[in-house]
């Protein structure tokens, strides 16, 4: 990604300025069986990204599939654990700022990922010479099946933020040959926890 003019400047962290807080509220069962909000906190494990283009908000992640949620291990593992871009088996609920101005390469994801546009407009794109557009307004929502895309805040003025639902996929074959993993420079972000289990890659 890279910031094309930013009139507020970078994102030194999340959220970005001039978006608000993010309240997060996971519920859970006291030792009565009530329903109860066990959690009330902005989320887990938020950076910087690629030199201020963007930041990042894990509002939440499991690994397995279906989810355990006894014991509230699923909240632990959140808390503990900061994710690769996707979990093997599991589930990533990412929230990401962009600086105004940004616009990140191409990049293909093996992931199903849905993207909800949250707050200013995105343009998502499918190829360099922008022959597949879309923009997305808020309330918006992508739905991304291994397709190479790049995302791109159209003001050079305001901040934009999405969420995207990460989900494990299956090889994803296309004219008989399996799709490949292409994050580009994007990959550096997110290499340091590519195991899927919050451990630092070798």
């Amino acid at each position: 990604m890279s910031n094309l003019g930013s009139t507020s400047g970078p994102c030194t962290g999340f959220p970005a300025p001039g978006l608000r807080e993010p309240n997060r509220y996971i519920t859970g069962h006291n030792e009565k069986g009530e329903p109860v909000f066990l959690v009330t906190d902005h989320g887990d494990h938020r950076d910087a990204m690629l030199g201020g283009a963007a930041a990042q908000n894990i509002i939440y992640s499991a690994k397995g599939n279906p989810v355990e949620l006894t014991d509230d291990v699923d909240i632990e593992y959140a808390k503990n654990n900061k994710p690769a871009l996707h979990i093997p088996n599991g589930c990533v609920v990412r929230m990401i700022d962009f600086a105004p101005g940004t616009e990140s390469n191409l990049h293909r994801a093996l992931t199903l990922g849905i993207g909800t546009v949250c707050e200013g407009e995105i343009e998502l794109t499918l190829s360099d010479d922008r022959s597949y557009r879309r923009v997305l307004q808020p309330g918006d929502v992508s739905i991304n099946r291994g397709a190479m895309h790049r995302w791109r805040n159209t003001s050079d003025e305001k901040p934009a933020r999405m969420v995207f639902v990460m989900l494990d996929v299956m090889p994803i074959i296309v004219n008989g040959k399996a799709l490949e993993f292409d994050m580009g420079h994007l990959m550096k972000e997110y290499s340091e926890y590519a195991d899927g289990e919050g451990n630092k890659a070798d």
